[in-house]
């Protein structure tokens, strides 16, 4: 009785509490809607202070334009309800970057709030101590009469712990002490660390599955047992059982320890909705706009399957495709094999000619923490038109059909630091494709390709270098050639960025090139990028293309390309925009986008 009585009260108290009320003249009561108004006032500063205003402006919450937002008013203004918080915030931010001595004043008028700040004399280190048998000498930067912050300090804590962890320490001890004395407003840092024995991976174990074999989540274990401790094996773990794409989530537990041994406890929680649908328009630096939808089943009849079907159109391009691939078929000799399949037509429009083609393939993949190997078979009817601006030049039905069946071998060796956004490492690549004709329409033909890329960073300064060289080789007593599309063309983000996505074909000068695809190729690009502010990058790079009509043949005409980027990183990689000019000819340029790096 009296909890119902309570929430009856409370219903009307809420009811009235939302508005007030008056009588009219004639006795009738109105009730009117109160309205909460939020006034911004401007914010001046005032006094003696050698912070940045907008890391002022940013700890009180003031709301300040950046830099790139150049169309908004460079004026700080605060809402109503934050001005009594000023003074809480300005000491807490002081304090942080060492200002224990900093006064300020908050005097509010009708339309602004002025601001006094006295910072007074900062705490500046006097001595900075290290003992240590493992060398934190890049991490501890402190130098003697810098200004102390907490922040710093407790950031260099963190680097330390993650440089053990990351070293497979996972038994240091570390002692860290801030000794600060208001009064001379020195501080002393004392750093001790003990790095203790390396730390190895015990026996994993999986547990949450219900419709997956523990074997399809091993076989994406990266921090094996008897391996050295390290977080990055931890993290390459997760993201190798995410990208089975077949659990919504992935724990793995790393703080058990026995005697420097670390068990490895990985709970995963399987999809629950794996049917996953996109569509969308968008544009493709090649194509143009285009329409796409690609519908997915993940977990096809269990153990991690996937069935895909994916479709699209544009005015140079028709697509579809149905893909299926199934984690752990075997086990070889300890080396999980995953296998794929894929089947599709094609219908795609090039410089000079149309190609209309139907596949089928299948492959076996093997996948360890740097290395991957893809072995395959694939089976081709290819059929080319030739075009002069979009028409046939001969009858349509007078068309070059091809009926190709290839082995094929993919090898790739990953040692760079990070697949998303690298730093530092090299990568390398190496393609053999063997086409096995059927008819006197094909030839027996041998398609090599290999590249390097090596990547290195200085003071934030990200160098790379990549280097991409191919041959196709036709057996001279073939009757028959090979498809216009198995050949080498150039152009786009992965190549030479003056020009559009294989815009290139035989290079004839500096400025000039056929649409008849080349037998050799090599490409050499060199970019530096530079951070500018925040997530934002800058970059320069250049292109180098050489495309000849002979197999093995590296003696033709090169086309250079350099020109300006930028680069935004998100979760999945940079977001990146380039400009490519033509050395010999700037009257020639291209654009290109992609997400992603590309070396």
């Amino acid at each position: 009785m009296f909890k119902y009585l309570s929430l009856l009260l409370l219903s009307v108290s809420l009811l009235f509490a939302g508005a007030s009320a008056h009588k009219n003249g004639d006795g009738r009561t109105e009730r009117k809607s109160a309205r909460i108004v939020l006034v911004s006032k401007v914010v001046k500063l005032e006094g003696e202070y050698s912070l940045e205003p907008s890391v002022i402006y940013d700890a009180i919450g003031a709301d300040y334009p950046g830099r790139f937002q150049f169309w908004k008013e460079k004026i700080p203004k605060i809402k109503q309800k934050l001005i009594p918080t000023i003074p809480a915030a300005l000491r807490s931010f002081y304090d942080s970057q060492g200002y224990y001595d900093a006064t300020f004043s908050v005097t509010e008028r009708e339309d602004a709030v002025t601001i006094r700040i006295d910072e007074g004399e900062p705490v500046k280190i006097s001595d900075v101590n290290i003992t240590s048998d493992y060398d934190i000498s890049e991490i501890v930067n402190f130098q003697k009469g810098e200004v102390f912050t907490a922040k710093k300090f407790i950031e260099t804590k963190a680097a330390i712990v993650s440089l053990m962890l990351k070293e497979g320490y996972c038994s240091y001890a570390l002692d860290s002490k801030a000794y600060v004395d208001l009064e001379s407003h020195k501080v002393d840092i004392r750093f001790s660390l003990h790095k203790g024995g390396v730390c190895t991976f015990g026996n994993v174990t999986v547990s949450g599955l219900d419709t997956i074999d523990p074997q399809v989540v091993k076989s994406r274990v990266r921090a094996e047992k008897g391996m050295r401790f390290s977080t990055e094996a931890v993290q390459d773990t997760s993201s190798a059982i995410y990208g089975l794409q077949a659990f919504d989530s992935v724990l793995i537990n790393v703080d058990r320890k026995f005697y420097n041994v670390v068990p490895v406890d990985i709970t995963v929680k399987e999809m629950k909705d794996p049917y996953h649908i996109q569509a969308g328009v968008g544009y493709d630096t090649y194509v143009g706009p285009r329409v796409h939808t690609k519908f997915i089943k993940h977990n096809f009849l269990g153990d991690a399957q996937q069935l895909s079907l994916a479709m699209a159109w544009s005015s140079l391009e028709q697509l579809i495709r149905v893909d299926f691939y199934k984690p752990v078929l075997a086990d070889i000799a300890g080396w999980d094999i995953d296998l794929g399949t894929s089947l599709g037509y094609s219908n795609l429009e090039y410089d000079g000619f149309r190609e209309k083609k139907r596949w089928i393939r299948a492959f076996l993949k093997h996948e360890s923490e740097r290395l991957k190997l893809i072995g395959g078979i694939a089976v081709e009817s290819i059929r080319i038109d030739t075009l002069d601006e979009g028409v046939c030049v001969l009858p349509c039905e007078a068309y070059d059909t091809f009926d190709l069946s290839y082995p094929y071998l993919d090898i790739t060796y990953d040692a760079r630091d990070s697949k998303l956004d690298p730093k530092y490492g090299y990568y390398l690549s190496g393609y053999l494709e063997t086409g096995l004709p059927k008819d006197n329409h094909s030839s027996l033909y041998l398609k090599m390709q290999m590249e390097a890329r090596a990547i290195y960073t200085v003071s934030n300064l990200t160098m790379a270098v990549v280097g991409k060289l191919g041959s196709i080789s036709i057996e001279e007593d073939s009757y028959g050639g090979i498809p216009e599309s198995k050949k080498f063309f150039a152009g786009g983000a992965y190549s030479n960025r003056a020009y559009g996505f294989r815009e290139i074909g035989v290079i004839t000068s500096p400025t000039e090139d056929l649409i008849n695809g080349a037998l050799s190729m090599a490409n050499l690009t060199l970019e530096m990028d530079y951070p500018l502010m925040g997530n934002l990058y800058g970059a320069l790079f250049t292109d180098n293309t050489m495309l000849t009509p002979e197999s093995y043949d590296f003696s033709g005409e090169i086309i250079s390309a350099a020109g300006v980027g930028v680069r935004y990183m998100t979760p999945v990689g940079p977001f990146k925009l380039d400009v490519g000019f033509n050395v010999h000819d700037p009257s020639i340029y291209g654009i290109s986008f992609q997400i992603g790096q590309s070396f």
